[in-house]
Protein backbone atom coordinates (compact mmCIF):
# COMPACT_ATOMS: atom_id res chain seq x y z
CA UNK A 1 0.00 0.00 0.00
CA UNK A 2 1.29 3.46 -0.85
CA UNK A 3 0.50 6.83 0.71
CA UNK A 4 1.71 8.75 -2.35
CA UNK A 5 -0.84 10.27 -4.68
CA UNK A 6 -0.78 9.10 -8.30
CA UNK A 7 1.17 11.48 -10.52
CA UNK A 8 -1.43 11.62 -13.28
CA UNK A 9 -3.95 14.43 -13.26
CA UNK A 10 -6.36 15.47 -15.98
CA UNK A 11 -4.46 17.82 -18.34
CA UNK A 12 -7.33 20.33 -18.40
CA UNK A 13 -7.54 20.94 -14.66
CA UNK A 14 -8.15 24.65 -13.96
CA UNK A 15 -5.11 26.73 -13.03
CA UNK A 16 -4.79 29.77 -10.81
CA UNK A 17 -2.97 33.01 -11.66
CA UNK A 18 0.43 31.43 -10.97
CA UNK A 19 -0.24 28.51 -13.30
CA UNK A 20 -0.77 25.94 -10.56
CA UNK A 21 -3.55 23.36 -10.36
CA UNK A 22 -4.89 21.94 -7.11
CA UNK A 23 -2.34 19.14 -7.51
CA UNK A 24 0.48 21.49 -6.48
CA UNK A 25 -1.34 22.21 -3.21
CA UNK A 26 -2.10 18.63 -2.25
CA UNK A 27 -0.02 16.35 -0.03
CA UNK A 28 0.21 12.64 0.65
CA UNK A 29 -2.86 10.43 0.91
CA UNK A 30 -4.38 10.61 4.35
CA UNK A 31 -3.90 7.77 6.84
CA UNK A 32 -6.58 9.14 9.17
CA UNK A 33 -9.81 7.21 9.74
CA UNK A 34 -12.21 7.23 6.79
CA UNK A 35 -14.68 10.07 7.28
CA UNK A 36 -12.47 12.04 9.68
CA UNK A 37 -13.42 15.71 9.70
CA UNK A 38 -9.74 16.66 9.69
CA UNK A 39 -9.45 15.56 6.05
CA UNK A 40 -12.23 17.97 5.11
CA UNK A 41 -10.29 20.80 6.77
CA UNK A 42 -7.14 19.82 4.86
CA UNK A 43 -9.17 19.98 1.64
CA UNK A 44 -10.46 23.44 2.59
CA UNK A 45 -6.88 24.65 3.21
CA UNK A 46 -5.85 23.36 -0.22
CA UNK A 47 -8.77 25.17 -1.86
CA UNK A 48 -8.14 28.43 0.01
CA UNK A 49 -4.45 28.57 -0.92
CA UNK A 50 -5.23 27.70 -4.55
CA UNK A 51 -7.91 30.39 -4.78
CA UNK A 52 -5.61 33.03 -3.27
CA UNK A 53 -2.84 32.24 -5.82
CA UNK A 54 -0.33 31.63 -3.02
CA UNK A 55 3.03 30.22 -4.10
CA UNK A 56 3.33 26.87 -2.26
CA UNK A 57 6.97 27.54 -1.34
CA UNK A 58 5.91 30.76 0.41
CA UNK A 59 3.94 28.78 2.98
CA UNK A 60 5.27 27.32 6.23
CA UNK A 61 2.97 24.80 7.93
CA UNK A 62 3.62 23.96 11.57
CA UNK A 63 2.02 21.55 14.01
CA UNK A 64 2.36 19.88 17.39
CA UNK A 65 1.22 16.35 18.31
CA UNK A 66 -2.13 14.65 17.74
CA UNK A 67 -4.37 13.50 14.90
CA UNK A 68 -4.75 17.11 13.79
CA UNK A 69 -1.00 17.65 13.81
CA UNK A 70 -0.54 14.82 11.32
CA UNK A 71 -2.60 16.66 8.71
CA UNK A 72 0.13 18.97 7.31
CA UNK A 73 1.42 15.82 5.60
CA UNK A 74 -1.85 15.72 3.68
CA UNK A 75 -1.85 19.24 2.24
CA UNK A 76 0.67 21.61 0.64
CA UNK A 77 3.29 18.97 -0.04
CA UNK A 78 5.46 21.56 -1.80
CA UNK A 79 5.56 23.88 1.22
CA UNK A 80 7.89 24.14 4.19
CA UNK A 81 6.86 22.17 7.27
CA UNK A 82 7.84 21.54 10.88
CA UNK A 83 6.21 19.07 13.27
CA UNK A 84 7.10 20.29 16.76
CA UNK A 85 6.70 18.71 20.20
CA UNK A 86 3.35 18.56 21.98
CA UNK A 87 1.85 22.02 22.55
CA UNK A 88 4.92 23.95 21.39
CA UNK A 89 3.94 24.82 17.84
CA UNK A 90 3.48 28.56 18.63
CA UNK A 91 7.11 28.89 19.75
CA UNK A 92 8.38 27.38 16.51
CA UNK A 93 6.02 29.58 14.50
CA UNK A 94 7.25 32.66 16.38
CA UNK A 95 10.91 31.85 15.71
CA UNK A 96 10.27 31.17 12.05
CA UNK A 97 8.25 34.36 11.61
CA UNK A 98 10.90 36.48 13.31
CA UNK A 99 13.48 35.27 10.81
CA UNK A 100 11.29 35.66 7.72
CA UNK A 101 8.18 37.85 7.86
CA UNK A 102 7.38 37.31 4.18
CA UNK A 103 6.07 33.76 4.56
CA UNK A 104 2.49 32.64 5.14
CA UNK A 105 2.42 30.74 8.44
CA UNK A 106 -0.24 28.08 8.96
CA UNK A 107 -0.28 26.54 12.43
CA UNK A 108 -2.36 23.39 12.86
CA UNK A 109 -3.29 22.15 16.31
CA UNK A 110 -5.89 20.12 18.17
CA UNK A 111 -7.97 20.58 21.28
CA UNK A 112 -5.44 18.64 23.36
CA UNK A 113 -2.43 20.29 21.77
CA UNK A 114 -3.93 23.75 22.41
CA UNK A 115 -6.37 23.57 25.33
CA UNK A 116 -4.28 21.31 27.57
CA UNK A 117 -0.49 21.02 27.29
CA UNK A 118 -0.24 23.96 24.89
CA UNK A 119 -2.52 26.43 26.68
CA UNK A 120 0.33 28.63 27.89
CA UNK A 121 1.79 28.84 24.39
CA UNK A 122 -1.65 29.61 22.93
CA UNK A 123 -2.21 32.47 25.37
CA UNK A 124 1.11 34.14 24.63
CA UNK A 125 1.02 33.83 20.85
CA UNK A 126 -2.31 35.69 20.99
CA UNK A 127 -0.88 38.30 23.36
CA UNK A 128 2.00 38.97 20.98
CA UNK A 129 -0.29 39.08 17.92
CA UNK A 130 1.96 36.94 15.75
CA UNK A 131 1.05 37.18 12.07
CA UNK A 132 -0.14 33.62 11.50
CA UNK A 133 -3.23 31.49 10.96
CA UNK A 134 -3.85 29.23 13.95
CA UNK A 135 -6.27 26.39 13.10
CA UNK A 136 -7.64 24.11 15.81
CA UNK A 137 -9.21 20.87 14.60
CA UNK A 138 -11.51 20.42 17.57
CA UNK A 139 -13.10 17.00 18.18
CA UNK A 140 -13.38 17.03 21.98
CA UNK A 141 -11.33 13.88 22.50
CA UNK A 142 -7.83 12.41 22.36
CA UNK A 143 -8.06 10.28 19.24
CA UNK A 144 -4.49 8.98 19.34
CA UNK A 145 -4.94 7.54 22.84
CA UNK A 146 -8.34 5.88 22.43
CA UNK A 147 -10.81 8.71 22.84
CA UNK A 148 -10.53 10.15 26.34
CA UNK A 149 -12.33 13.48 26.86
CA UNK A 150 -10.25 16.54 26.07
CA UNK A 151 -10.48 19.95 27.72
CA UNK A 152 -12.98 21.08 25.06
CA UNK A 153 -15.43 18.23 25.70
CA UNK A 154 -18.73 19.76 26.78
CA UNK A 155 -19.99 19.18 30.30
CA UNK A 156 -22.56 16.39 30.24
CA UNK A 157 -21.39 14.91 26.95
CA UNK A 158 -21.14 11.11 26.83
CA UNK A 159 -18.06 9.27 25.57
CA UNK A 160 -18.12 6.15 23.42
CA UNK A 161 -17.36 4.13 26.57
CA UNK A 162 -20.50 5.57 28.20
CA UNK A 163 -18.92 7.87 30.78
CA UNK A 164 -20.35 11.39 31.20
CA UNK A 165 -17.95 14.34 31.31
CA UNK A 166 -18.40 16.22 34.64
CA UNK A 167 -16.14 19.16 33.78
CA UNK A 168 -16.87 22.49 32.14
CA UNK A 169 -15.44 22.84 28.65
CA UNK A 170 -12.83 25.38 27.62
CA UNK A 171 -14.38 27.51 24.88
CA UNK A 172 -11.38 28.31 22.69
CA UNK A 173 -13.16 30.82 20.45
CA UNK A 174 -14.48 32.79 23.43
CA UNK A 175 -11.07 32.65 25.10
CA UNK A 176 -9.36 33.92 21.95
CA UNK A 177 -11.69 36.92 21.77
CA UNK A 178 -11.20 37.72 25.46
CA UNK A 179 -7.41 37.47 25.16
CA UNK A 180 -7.37 40.01 22.32
CA UNK A 181 -6.98 37.90 19.18
CA UNK A 182 -7.47 40.20 16.19
CA UNK A 183 -9.38 37.66 14.06
CA UNK A 184 -11.56 34.91 15.48
CA UNK A 185 -13.73 32.54 13.47
CA UNK A 186 -15.45 29.25 14.10
CA UNK A 187 -16.70 26.67 11.64
CA UNK A 188 -17.62 23.03 11.07
CA UNK A 189 -15.52 20.59 9.04
CA UNK A 190 -18.65 19.50 7.19
CA UNK A 191 -19.37 23.03 5.94
CA UNK A 192 -16.73 23.69 3.31
CA UNK A 193 -18.83 26.48 1.78
CA UNK A 194 -18.37 28.49 4.98
CA UNK A 195 -14.89 27.26 5.95
CA UNK A 196 -13.02 28.11 2.73
CA UNK A 197 -13.92 31.86 2.73
CA UNK A 198 -13.08 32.06 6.45
CA UNK A 199 -9.65 30.52 5.82
CA UNK A 200 -9.02 32.92 2.94
CA UNK A 201 -9.85 35.89 5.16
CA UNK A 202 -7.67 34.49 7.95
CA UNK A 203 -4.70 34.09 5.61
CA UNK A 204 -5.06 37.65 4.34
CA UNK A 205 -5.40 39.06 7.88
CA UNK A 206 -2.03 40.68 8.86
CA UNK A 207 -2.08 39.54 12.49
CA UNK A 208 -3.05 36.57 14.63
CA UNK A 209 -6.02 34.79 13.02
CA UNK A 210 -7.67 32.02 15.01
CA UNK A 211 -10.01 29.51 13.34
CA UNK A 212 -11.64 26.91 15.61
CA UNK A 213 -13.16 24.11 13.53
CA UNK A 214 -15.48 21.52 15.08
CA UNK A 215 -14.24 18.30 13.49
CA UNK A 216 -16.00 15.12 14.68
CA UNK A 217 -13.91 12.04 15.48
CA UNK A 218 -15.70 9.22 13.64
CA UNK A 219 -13.97 6.51 15.68
CA UNK A 220 -14.16 7.69 19.28
CA UNK A 221 -16.57 10.65 19.52
CA UNK A 222 -19.37 10.19 16.99
CA UNK A 223 -21.74 8.33 19.31
CA UNK A 224 -25.19 9.31 20.66
CA UNK A 225 -24.70 11.62 23.65
CA UNK A 226 -21.55 13.24 22.26
CA UNK A 227 -21.81 16.98 21.61
CA UNK A 228 -19.05 16.75 19.01
CA UNK A 229 -20.72 14.09 16.84
CA UNK A 230 -21.83 14.81 13.28
CA UNK A 231 -25.52 14.51 14.17
CA UNK A 232 -25.31 16.79 17.21
CA UNK A 233 -23.23 19.45 15.48
CA UNK A 234 -25.51 19.59 12.44
CA UNK A 235 -28.56 19.91 14.69
CA UNK A 236 -27.08 22.66 16.90
CA UNK A 237 -25.20 24.87 14.44
CA UNK A 238 -26.10 28.54 14.58
CA UNK A 239 -24.34 30.74 12.05
CA UNK A 240 -23.63 34.40 12.63
CA UNK A 241 -23.41 34.88 8.88
CA UNK A 242 -22.86 33.39 5.49
CA UNK A 243 -19.45 34.42 4.25
CA UNK A 244 -18.02 35.45 0.89
CA UNK A 245 -14.37 36.51 0.65
CA UNK A 246 -13.58 38.71 -2.34
CA UNK A 247 -9.87 39.43 -3.00
CA UNK A 248 -9.09 42.93 -4.22
CA UNK A 249 -7.84 41.63 -7.56
CA UNK A 250 -11.11 39.84 -8.40
CA UNK A 251 -14.43 41.48 -9.33
CA UNK A 252 -17.21 41.47 -6.74
CA UNK A 253 -20.03 39.30 -8.02
CA UNK A 254 -22.00 38.63 -4.83
CA UNK A 255 -24.86 40.62 -3.37
CA UNK A 256 -27.15 40.39 -0.36
CA UNK A 257 -30.51 41.75 0.61
CA UNK A 258 -30.41 45.31 1.85
CA UNK A 259 -30.31 45.58 5.62
CA UNK A 260 -29.05 42.05 6.22
CA UNK A 261 -25.42 42.33 5.16
CA UNK A 262 -22.19 43.92 6.25
CA UNK A 263 -18.82 44.24 4.56
CA UNK A 264 -15.52 44.12 6.41
CA UNK A 265 -12.73 45.61 4.31
CA UNK A 266 -9.41 43.92 5.05
CA UNK A 267 -6.04 45.67 5.19
CA UNK A 268 -5.13 44.85 1.61
CA UNK A 269 -8.45 46.10 0.24
CA UNK A 270 -10.10 42.68 0.03
CA UNK A 271 -13.72 42.49 1.13
CA UNK A 272 -15.27 39.99 3.49
CA UNK A 273 -19.02 40.02 2.83
CA UNK A 274 -21.15 38.79 5.71
CA UNK A 275 -24.81 38.03 5.21
CA UNK A 276 -25.83 38.60 8.82
CA UNK A 277 -28.09 35.97 10.31
CA UNK A 278 -27.58 37.12 13.92
CA UNK A 279 -28.87 40.69 13.83
CA UNK A 280 -27.72 41.55 17.37
CA UNK A 281 -24.06 40.76 16.61
CA UNK A 282 -21.33 43.07 15.34
CA UNK A 283 -18.09 41.37 14.14
CA UNK A 284 -16.06 44.51 14.88
CA UNK A 285 -17.35 44.85 18.46
CA UNK A 286 -15.40 42.66 20.89
CA UNK A 287 -18.08 42.72 23.58
CA UNK A 288 -20.78 41.86 21.04
CA UNK A 289 -18.74 38.82 19.97
CA UNK A 290 -18.18 37.66 23.56
CA UNK A 291 -21.88 38.08 24.33
CA UNK A 292 -22.95 36.13 21.25
CA UNK A 293 -20.59 33.26 22.11
CA UNK A 294 -21.74 33.10 25.71
CA UNK A 295 -25.40 33.13 24.73
CA UNK A 296 -24.85 30.33 22.21
CA UNK A 297 -22.97 28.24 24.77
CA UNK A 298 -25.76 28.68 27.33
CA UNK A 299 -28.25 27.37 24.76
CA UNK A 300 -26.06 24.42 23.77
CA UNK A 301 -25.54 25.91 20.30
CA UNK A 302 -22.36 26.07 18.25
CA UNK A 303 -21.89 29.55 16.82
CA UNK A 304 -20.08 29.55 13.49
CA UNK A 305 -18.83 32.20 11.10
CA UNK A 306 -16.61 35.24 11.56
CA UNK A 307 -17.02 36.08 15.25
CA UNK A 308 -14.66 39.03 15.67
CA UNK A 309 -12.16 41.06 13.70
CA UNK A 310 -10.00 43.98 14.84
CA UNK A 311 -8.45 46.18 12.16
CA UNK A 312 -6.55 48.60 14.43
CA UNK A 313 -3.43 46.93 15.77
CA UNK A 314 0.26 46.18 15.30
CA UNK A 315 1.45 42.65 14.71
CA UNK A 316 4.56 41.34 16.49
CA UNK A 317 6.91 42.68 13.81
CA UNK A 318 5.36 46.14 14.09
CA UNK A 319 5.62 46.08 17.88
CA UNK A 320 9.28 45.05 17.84
CA UNK A 321 10.18 47.17 14.79
CA UNK A 322 11.99 44.24 13.18
CA UNK A 323 13.95 44.28 9.96
CA UNK A 324 11.90 44.62 6.78
CA UNK A 325 14.34 42.20 5.11
CA UNK A 326 14.23 38.50 6.08
CA UNK A 327 17.35 37.47 8.00
CA UNK A 328 18.42 34.99 5.33
CA UNK A 329 18.56 37.85 2.80
CA UNK A 330 20.74 40.20 4.86
CA UNK A 331 24.32 40.62 3.69
CA UNK A 332 27.42 40.27 5.86
CA UNK A 333 27.81 44.04 5.79
CA UNK A 334 24.36 44.48 7.31
CA UNK A 335 24.79 41.72 9.86
CA UNK A 336 28.30 42.82 10.89
CA UNK A 337 28.34 46.64 10.69
CA UNK A 338 31.85 46.97 12.13
CA UNK A 339 33.50 47.68 15.47
CA UNK A 340 32.75 51.41 15.51
CA UNK A 341 28.98 50.98 15.15
CA UNK A 342 28.94 48.12 17.63
CA UNK A 343 30.87 50.34 20.04
CA UNK A 344 28.22 53.05 19.69
CA UNK A 345 25.45 50.52 20.36
CA UNK A 346 27.25 49.19 23.45
CA UNK A 347 27.72 52.74 24.62
CA UNK A 348 23.97 53.27 24.84
CA UNK A 349 23.80 50.61 27.57
CA UNK A 350 26.38 52.27 29.84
Amino acid sequence: MTYLRPLYRHPKLPKNKNGYTLKEYEGALSTLCAGCGHDSISSAIVQACFDLDIEPHHVAKLSGIGCSSKTPTYFLGNSHGFNSVHGRMPSVATGASMSNKNMVYLGVSGDGDTASIGMGQFVHVIRRNLNMVYIVMNNGCYGLTKGQDSATADQGSKSKAGSVNPFQAINLASLAVELGATFVAQSFSGDKKQLVPLLKAAIEHPGFAFVNVISPCVTFNNNPGSTKSYDYVREHLKATDTTDFVPIRKPITSSYEEGTSTTVTMHDGSDLHLNKLAQDWDPEDRFSAINALQQAQAKGEILTGLLYVNKSFKDLHGTLNTSQTPLNQLSERELCPGAAILGDINGTFR
